[in-house]
């Protein structure tokens, strides 16, 4: 049993939508379908009716709702009373950030924090993107750092939690320079018999998913393969530095490979194929949160003035 299914049971119970929940939730359909099939598997019993639409429960399903929802409840009550109880720590802030951000944005982002703010005591908690918004819901951190973009946006409660932009990012396309400096492999000159080898985000990568919206807006049509795939940038751009394929990577993730030219735009015109994104930082709202820490809410005061909406 993992406490996710319980979540993404009532979650279906609450949308009567597999597709919604799983977007709510942030996985694949297909995906938080197999979950939902392993909790009745461990129950051993059908939870949820499927012939009809929208989705209903059957009348064990409406049972163990109630009990999903107690069990869910007691676990996050349990959690708040052992964060109450811990006297130490108190200027220790701790930070959930997605794998790529982790390596690229947050090194340097908290560098000049302790320059400009304070010598800040950070705890960095490195997740997908799914799980770094629960930690947030969950109240298992202080702040979540996050990409945002219009079309792939996370399921954040404004009225509940706050938020401020703290840069952007722009999404492109890499690859290895050869002897001559150009890229070994172009964007644009795959062919159906030849396509240009494509190292890849994992299936329900948040990046991977802006990359799905870059590929279908093309002017041109796009022939590629994907030959690897990874949910971290850092792995893909290891496998591009080793010339395997191009990829799309954040710039941040890549600004001392360009720089050395080591790294170099796999299209001509890189604006078609490029997307920009926000940085954002978000928290509890301190009226609804049950505990702030003064480390953090003086952070983010500071970040309030530095960065103005």
């Amino acid at each position: 049993m993992e406490t996710k299914w319980l979540e993404d049971f009532v979650s279906l119970a609450e949308t009567r939508s597999f597709s919604r929940s799983a977007q709510l939730r942030h996985v694949t359909q297909p995906a938080f379908s197999r979950r939902i099939q392993a909790l009745e598997a461990w129950i051993g019993i059908d939870l949820v009716d499927r012939s009809s639409y929208p989705t209903r429960l059957t009348p064990a399903g409406e049972t163990f709702l109630a009990q999903a929802l107690e069990i869910l409840g007691n676990l996050q009550a349990t959690r708040n009373l052992m964060r109450a109880h811990r006297a130490t720590g108190q200027d220790l802030i701790e930070f959930a950030v997605p794998h790529t951000l982790a390596f690229t944005f947050f090194p340097h982002w908290i560098t000049d924090l302790r320059e400009r703010f304070a010598p800040v005591k950070s705890r960095l908690i490195a997740l997908n993107v799914h799980d770094a918004v629960l930690r947030l819901t969950e109240g298992s951190c202080d702040l979540l750092i996050a990409y945002h973009h219009a079309s792939q946006p996370l399921q954040i409660n404004p009225a509940r939690y706050e938020m401020l932009t703290l840069g952007l990012e722009t999404l492109a396309p890499y690859a290895k320079a050869g002897p001559d400096g150009q890229p070994l492999f172009q964007i644009t000159q795959g062919t159906a018999q030849r396509p240009v080898p494509l190292l890849s985000y994992a299936a329900g990568a948040y990046l991977g998913r802006l990359v799905e919206s870059i590929k279908q807006r093309s002017p041109l049509p796009l022939h590629l393969d994907t030959i690897y795939e990874t949910d971290m940038a850092e792995g893909l751009k290891a496998m591009a530095l080793e010339g395997h394929g191009l990829a799309f990577l954040p710039g941040s993730s890549v600004r001392k490979e360009t720089r050395s030219r080591r790294l170099v735009s796999a299209a001509a015109d890189p604006t078609p194929y490029e997307v920009t994104m926000d940085v954002r930082i978000y928290r509890e709202r301190p009226e609804v949160a049950k505990h702030v820490r003064p480390a953090a809410q003086a952070l983010w005061e500071y970040l309030r003035l530095a960065h103005p909406a």
